[in-house]
């Protein structure tokens, strides 16, 4: 129940007897698009909602405030009652329903079994702007997972939308594979004013295929033409996508040809010392491996880093440990690649994570939000290396125009706004209003991160050993969290080794009062999943309990 008034200033207040706070307003928020007269709030139609008076339980509460019933967490079962006319799966089986219960109902029958999101997230979007996402049942979230960090400036920013249409309007080819646009030499132009300076005076840039992880088999097919080498260096932890070559460098891949290395961190320190003298640990256990001529590891072709492990868990890697391993790869003729698929474009308050350090790699891999929410993904990488064939990696989909399009606006919007910037300050003071938790929430066992990438790790202090530095995850509490999160209008993401890490990733125009509301959205899911949560065990470390695949973040 909620009442909305209208002040003296134009704007609505909203007096809420729900948890939910009300929604806080957009900033450089286009209008919302005019639809059908509808009753406010009623479930499967788009009608206007006032702010904060969503109502009911969300759909990944397990209980869906329309005629039939979400039974939970990529279970899009319902009562055989929504309206409109029935239509047939492939199977032949009669699905019914064209609201959104039907929309979730059609989807777990015609979709692929891998599908992720839809899981946890059991809603049908029919509108977004900024950091809010309209529901098809007339609920609106908070959406902090971003597209996986890919909506830099939120969703249909109007700087985006514009680009989008005055491409479309001009009668410009929409699909050119590697041919030179107007388009795309701006897009060029202004991705080369963001890099590091070490870079962009002697940088080639390869088009890829649209997603990331195809961006990551091309650096690694470079550095091995490159070289004429064919070992890699990556390291625990590790995500960079889920084609075979990019999953081969990631944490979970049992792959001989690529040597896996410790990455530091604090919390679960693998040498069981965490901090500084971690961080040292883990370089000299990477430069006596090289060194070592009875190690096993002969010079590889290139060294595959993330300056901020996202899948991972949210673990930023230390910048003097960074430097390390730039001093290490540069000394032994080793490529360093830097995968800034998620951390690029000011996601953690430099323009690009590994400028925290001050390191220049001598490839990047880009995506996400450099396609303005489009999808678009690039190696940018030292003259040197560039011993391509003509034809050597291509991809039909490289020349994407109107991602390129947005892709620029976005670019040029974070840098002039000084977004990366407002992205450290103001995530510096969430993370420090989270550790706050942790006075409060024995639960709460690390919180990390950098700039707008957060991570909040669960753990179970009841099920600690003796002989445990650190209680162990909670991986059942980390979901009924992300579950309190979405019957409160927040969507958050999970992540870390047993998917106990609860992931923020709001856009960078998140204003102070919206981070606000996402916080205490939180704070108030937190508390509900403590209160409500059974005992579990803690998952094994020799046989860890199954988690679900990664999501397509790359």
């Amino acid at each position: 129940m909620c009442n909305a008034t209208v002040t003296a200033g134009g704007h609505r207040a909203v007096a809420v007897t729900e948890s939910a706070p009300a929604v806080p307003a957009e900033p450089h928020a286009p209008p919302t698009p005019t639809a059908a007269p509808a009753t406010p709030g009623t479930p499967g139609e788009p009608g206007e909602v006032p702010e904060g008076c969503e109502g009911g339980r969300a759909p990944g509460s397990g209980q869906a405030s329309g005629p039939g019933r979400v039974s939970g967490p990529g279970q899009e079962s319902g009562s055989g009652q929504a309206s409109g006319s029935g239509q047939t799966s492939p199977s032949g089986r009669t699905v019914r329903g064209t609201g959104y219960e039907g929309i979730l109902r059609r989807q777990s029958l015609r979709e692929s079994a891998a599908r992720t999101y839809a899981r946890s997230l059991p809603i049908v979007p029919v509108r977004a702007r900024g950091l809010t996402i309209e529901g098809a049942d007339g609920r609106r979230y908070l959406d902090c997972l971003s597209g996986a960090g890919t909506l830099a400036l939120g969703h249909n920013h109007p700087v985006v939308l514009e680009a989008v249409k005055k491409v479309l309007d001009s009668g410009a080819p929409l699909h050119v594979l590697d041919l030179a646009t107007p388009v795309k030499d701006a897009f060029t132009s202004e991705l080369f004013a963001t890099l590091p300076g070490g870079l962009a005076d002697d940088a080639r840039v390869q088009f890829c295929g649209p997603a990331g992880t195809d961006a990551v088999e091309a650096a690694l097919k470079l550095v091995r033409t490159a070289t004429g080498r064919d070992g890699l260096l990556a390291f625990t932890g590790a995500y960079h996508g889920m084609t075979a070559g990019a999953l081969a460098a990631s944490g979970g891949a049992p792959d001989v040809r690529v040597t896996r290395l410790p990455y530091p961190h604090s919390y679960r320190c693998p040498f069981g010392v965490g901090g500084e003298r971690g961080a040292e640990l883990s370089a000299r256990w990477t430069e006596s491996l090289l060194d070592d001529p009875k190690s096993g590891v002969t010079i590889p072709a290139g060294m595959i880093v993330e300056a901020v492990q996202g899948e991972g868990g949210v673990i930023p890697a230390p910048d003097d440990w960074m430097r390390r391993m730039r001093r290490v790869t540069a000394d032994r003729g080793i490529p360093l690649v830097v995968d800034e698929v998620q951390t690029g474009v000011g996601r953690t308050g430099a323009f690009w994570a590994v400028e925290h350090s001050g390191v220049v790699p001598d490839v990047m891999v880009l995506s996400k939000a450099i396609g303005g929410s489009l999808p678009l993904a690039v190696v940018v990488y030292r003259s040197s290396l560039d011993a391509w064939e003509p034809g050597a990696h291509a991809g039909t989909f490289r020349g994407n125009q109107l991602a390129m399009a947005a892709g620029t606006v976005t670019l040029a919007y974070v840098r002039e706004n000084r977004l990366a910037e407002r992205a450290g300050t103001l995530g510096a003071r969430m993370l420090g209003q989270l550790q706050g938790l942790a006075a409060t929430h024995p639960c709460v066992g690390d919180v990390r991160g950098r700039g707008l990438m957060i991570g909040v790790e669960l753990v179970d202090p009841d099920a600690a050993g003796p002989n445990d530095a650190v209680p162990p995850a909670a991986p059942a509490l980390a979901l009924a969290v992300q579950q309190e999160c979405l019957a409160r209008g927040l969507i958050v993401e999970l992540g870390g080794r047993h998917s106990a890490v609860v992931r923020l990733l709001p856009p960078l125009t998140l204003t102070d009062e919206q981070a606000t509301a996402v916080l205490d959205r939180f704070a108030d899911a937190l508390a509900a999943a403590e209160r409500t949560r059974a005992p579990h065990s803690p998952p094994s470390r020799r046989a860890p309990a199954p988690t679900p695949a990664p999501g397509p973040s790359h």
